[in-house]
């Protein structure tokens, strides 16, 4: 049998290569022992042979030399040791910054990393598009000196508390934000520690309040102005005017006048209400533009025959159709052609223009031959309530919407309004499809 204890052969009368093997393998060990611990046998031999001639029994020194021996030959081996390496240590914020980095790229908000002291480290995408390319290293206060922006800043990195505020630029265009700081919470630890400057655009949130407010107040105007006319001639009726039929009479017409007014403005407003909840949604039927300009140019007949004015039609052969809705093109082309004959009426002629080719896109252009606008109204002609002249635009019983809904139809329509004009030469209104 086979006796083995801690890797020694302890019967060796009953060996076999097994044994044999562990024997060798055990006598290795030993000799490497032995080798490694020479210098210290050495010095024993020397201490028991100092002991010996010092006067310490012969068996004394032979003691001591012996448990030297077994002391290096029972040793524990000593572990490995691994070759050291110098690592330079990784702090976790600059470690973290490259993974920052790629998931705020795929951001469309523009955001900027900045450390504890307010310097720059990366921006993404959307960041560089809104402000142009950042230097990383350089203090914030370089690109934004809003004393508002450095007061929160530097209050989210005393507090680790984040923080906004409201904050407008003027060039190269007006814009309004709300900026954003905030410590990255993760990476509370980390040295150096991490915030995010963020910038949400709220420009046209804010540009879509302020016309609403100027649109009430603009559309209480327009409709306080007729009311009050209305007020004032039923207390003149029921007055001084009770028993005189020709005041009646002429003060009847200026009330018929007047409520009429109001109808038409109140029905663009509405128009223009209709047209705002539906902006988001393109047309997707065909539309023949020729018997659409046809049917405007009939409808619009008698008031040009009032106006001395003559519609001409410039038509193509065949049909020119695009996608649309095609109520509110009727619309869009007799407000166009309504206002060439009153506001052109000088002119005597109204042209239109109906235009297309292959890879060219489809154009109808409203020519009058009248007086023109002055270069610094065209940009604001599309507004509400604006007009270039406002009695005239009332003596020609205009709301001040007409274009308005223009632009809202078209916007729908992904179709452009371009405007052109010369003093002395006529207007060129022009629907780029």
């Amino acid at each position: 049998m086979n006796c083995i204890y801690q890797g020694h052969c302890v019967f060796p009368e009953v060996v076999d290569e097994g044994c044999v093997a562990e024997d060798r393998g055990a006598l290795k060990v030993v000799a490497s022992r032995l080798r490694a611990g020479w210098r210290f046998l050495a010095a024993a031999a020397l201490v028991a042979a100092a002991s010996y001639f010092a006067g310490a029994q012969p068996l004394f020194s032979l003691v001591l030399w012996l448990v030297s021996l077994l002391s290096v030959i029972l040793r524990e081996p000593s572990p490995p040791r691994l070759p050291e390496t110098q690592a330079e240590p990784v702090q976790a914020g600059e470690a973290a910054l490259p993974q920052m980095e790629a998931v705020l790229g795929a951001l469309d908000l523009p955001v900027v990393v900045i450390d504890g002291d307010a310097n720059m480290l990366a921006q993404n995408k959307a960041a560089e598009k809104a402000f142009g390319s950042l230097s990383p290293g350089l203090h914030i206060s370089t690109r934004w000196r809003s004393p508002g922006i450095l007061d929160m800043i530097r209050e989210t990195i005393e507090t680790g508390e984040p923080n906004q505020i409201e904050h407008s630029e003027r060039l190269p265009s007006e814009r309004v934000y709300i900026v954003r700081s905030t410590q990255v919470e993760n990476l509370a630890n980390a040295r150096p520690r991490l915030f995010l400057l963020s910038f949400r655009d709220v420009s046209e949130l804010r540009r879509l309040d302020r016309m609403r407010s100027d649109f009430v107040a603009n559309a209480s105007h327009e409709l306080r102005t007729p009311l009050a006319s209305l007020r004032g001639f039923i207390e003149t009726l029921q007055g001084p005017a009770r028993g005189d039929p020709k005041a009646q009479e002429r003060f009847l017409a200026i009330m018929l006048d007047q409520a009429t007014r109001m109808s038409r403005l109140v029905d663009d407003l509405l128009s223009l209400s209709r047209l705002e909840l539906k902006a988001h949604i393109a047309p997707d039927q065909k539309v023949d533009l020729v018997p659409v300009l046809g049917h405007v140019r009939d409808s619009l007949a008698p008031l040009a025959t009032d106006l001395g004015v003559d519609i001409r039609l410039h038509l193509p052969e065949g049909k020119v159709e695009v996608l649309g809705d095609r109520d509110e093109l009727v619309q869009v082309f007799e407000n166009l052609i309504e206002n060439g004959c009153k506001y052109g009426q000088e002119g005597k002629v109204v042209d239109v223009y109906l235009r297309h080719g292959e890879g060219v896109p489809v154009e109808v252009s409203v020519v009058d031959h009248g007086p023109g606008i002055p270069v610094e109204h065209v940009p604001r002609l599309t507004e509400r309530f604006y007009r270039v002249s406002v009695a005239d635009s009332r003596s020609k019983k205009g709301t001040g919407l007409g274009l308005a809904i223009v632009k809202h139809i078209l916007t729908r329509h992904r179709a452009r309004l371009i405007v052109r004009s010369e003093m002395g030469k006529g207007t060129d209104f022009t629907v780029r499809f």
